[in-house]
């Protein structure tokens, strides 16, 4: 690291605010082989660049298949603070644009053989693995870590699970594992309201369940903000099929912070 590169960090710290590590260019990998699966998933991995087993995390993308940009803004930041980052691609090698093309729950297992990949590395500790979604993916993050069928399909298993404004609605909010919501008040894709009944035990038609069965699950409402907010090609507002989408710089910062928060004290940086 430079001179430069490193007063530049110093006074990102003075300030408060997050200093990254010099940039991992991704890597191409193939997560599984041909020979294994009819669609064999493929990513991009960032390495955080110091030598021993690392925390990871799994990213998985939403509906419109962005998971170069994933990889970007988040894969990137994700192993500047010392984690190794997967951003898994769900749609190329099955041939889809978008979620109508597939069942939905021809994906579900995705997060899981992301993680199967993983465990396999030497630089990973396979103890301490996170998936995080956003979208449809957050369906699929929590989806992991529920308890249930999709759980229960790996002896691998998720240490934490975070999910960007997530569809709450189909969910117990029984997890496994901690378990980090955050998602938009005018958010009208994924409802928080579904977000906020799921985490105080309560369906949609107001009756509750089991509250507190489970490990926790934290869920952070930002007021003002929609979905897609830390999407940054959505700094102009877009109209998708009726539904708002845009991006909001200081609810991507809040939740930068949230993000980080969480993934220390759950799979942990050892310094």
């Amino acid at each position: 690291m430079t001179l430069a590169k490193i007063a530049a960090c110093v006074a990102v710290l003075l300030i408060g605010s997050e200093c990254l590590a010099a940039e991992s260019p991704p890597i191409a990998v193939e997560i599984e082989s041909p020979l294994a699966s009819s669609h064999p998933l493929q990513g991009y991995l960032r390495q955080p660049g110091h030598a021993g087993p690392s925390p990871a995390v799994v990213l998985l993308h939403s509906c419109n298949g962005n998971w170069a940009r994933i990889d970007e803004r988040w894969g990137k930041r994700i192993a500047s603070r010392g984690y190794v980052a997967l951003t898994v691609d769900s749609f190329g090698p099955r041939g889809l644009k978008d979620c109508g093309d597939s069942p939905q729950n021809d994906l579900a297992l995705d997060g899981y053989r992301a993680l199967n990949f993983l465990t396999r590395d030497p630089l990973v500790d396979p103890a301490r693995v996170a998936v995080r979604g956003f979208a449809n993916g957050g369906r699929l993050a929590l989806m992991s870590v529920e308890r249930g069928p999709v759980e229960r399909a790996s002896p691998n298993k998720f240490r934490a699970a975070i999910a960007f404004y997530p569809p709450c609605g189909h969910f117990k909010g029984d997890m496994t594992v901690p378990t980090l919501i955050l998602i938009g008040e005018r958010d009208d894709v994924t409802p928080a309201e579904e977000c906020r009944k799921m985490v105080d035990g309560r369906d949609g038609w107001g009756i509750s369940r089991q509250k507190d069965r489970g490990a926790p699950v934290k869920l952070i409402i930002y007021p003002g903000a929609y979905h897609s907010f830390d999407a940054r090609n959505l700094s102009t507002p877009v109209e998708r099929s009726g539904h708002h989408h845009e991006f909001n710089q200081s609810v991507t910062d809040q939740s930068t912070g949230a993000l980080r928060e969480f993934l220390d004290a759950t799979i942990g940086r050892r310094e």
